[in-house]
């Protein structure tokens, strides 16, 4: 049995109330006044309830008629939704942008590429988590993201495309009351392995067999960024993190750049992972093209850089990557998988 309420009976409803008076309300939807009376006397009698007082000259929405007017304007607004998402679709739009990001990355450039995203498509679903060391990638692996933005990992398999989108500067720091920061440059091996290095454990399997960028005799394990960067700030220990979350706290001296003897890693080459052959749909090539253009701006300023610097052979993608990627080490990031 068909229902016997319709959108237009709800759009006569609040054309009515808008307007003041069923003649106003034809005028508004091009009708004339007997239909409007009669769309109304449909969906009272559709609700069986009236709807409007009827003792003066002007018929005057009662209280269950003000009450149903709420619910009029959801129901017009969930159909305009509904069609503007059709549209979109049929325009190539993905119906859901699902994005895993490695917290590595700068939020405020994330946010505000995001923040554009949706004025370009307001009816886009998108959904973001943001990841540590392989949880963007573990995203991707369990179907619940379609793009992740994060280090391809030593060992990454044929079904991954990989496009290199901007290197995050790294800096070895430690509180600017730690005994390290009190220490002549530069700094020996053998003075950072008898001091505590903060570093960040996998929570996923991604990175199993894989233990890297560990210096010091004694670590101190986290799963988050801004954990670790709270320890680092107390004094706990020495790590290498992202120059962008730690510059105000390098300018302000709360924390000091250790100046190494030997080679240590300045960055950290974050890429655009997908699926091979489930390429970014019209919404998410977008993002990533608008995060580019962020990002380049971005390296005007030391944040960023738009050039990895060599390569490894990652399946069938040459990916970027630092010191000692081929040989078990993460682009930089010191982690523990616990066993």
């Amino acid at each position: 049995m068909l229902d016997p309420l319709t959108l237009d009976q709800m759009r006569v409803l609040v054309s009515i109330a808008e307007e003041g008076s069923f003649s106003a309300a034809a005028r508004r939807l091009g009708r004339v006044q007997s239909a409007i009376s009669q769309a109304v006397q449909s969906l009272e009698t559709a609700l069986g309830v009236p709807l409007f007082d009827r003792v003066g000259k002007v018929p005057q929405l009662n209280d269950a008629g003000r009450v149903l007017l709420a619910d009029a304007r959801r129901m017009i607004q969930g159909a305009e939704a509904i069609k503007a998402k059709a549209e979109s679709f049929s325009e190539g739009v993905e119906p859901e942008l699902t994005l895993a990001v490695d917290a590595m990355f700068p939020s405020p450039v994330l946010t505000a590429s995001l923040k554009a995203l949706s004025r370009v498509y307001p009816c886009l679903q998108v959904t973001v988590f943001t990841e540590a060391v392989g949880g963007a990638e573990q995203r991707l692996r369990d179907g619940a993201a379609r793009l992740a933005l994060g280090v391809p990992f030593p060992g990454v398999t044929d079904n991954r495309e990989t496009e290199f989108l901007v290197t995050i500067p790294m800096v070895p720091v430690v509180a600017s009351d730690h005994p390290l920061a009190a220490l002549p440059g530069p700094i020996a091996r053998v003075d950072l392995e008898k001091e505590v290095q903060l570093v960040l454990t996998d929570r996923t399997s991604v990175s199993n067999g894989i233990s890297g960028g560990i210096v010091s005799f004694r670590t101190w394990r986290f799963a988050d960024l801004a954990t670790r960067l709270e320890f680092l700030l107390s004094g706990f220990g020495w790590c290498n993190m992202p120059f962008h979350l730690v510059r105000d706290h390098i300018d302000s001296g709360a924390l000091k750049v250790l100046d190494m003897a030997e080679p240590t890693v300045t960055g950290l080459d974050i890429h655009v992972v997908h699926e091979r052959g489930r390429a970014p749909g019209k919404a998410g090539r977008w993002l990533i093209e608008d995060l580019r253009q962020r990002v380049t701006a971005c390296t005007a300023h030391g944040m960023t850089s738009d050039k990895p610097t060599g390569t490894v052979k990652v399946g069938r993608v040459a990916i970027p990557a630092r010191n000692g990627a081929a040989n078990g080490h993460t682009n930089g990031i010191a982690i523990h998988q616990p066993g």
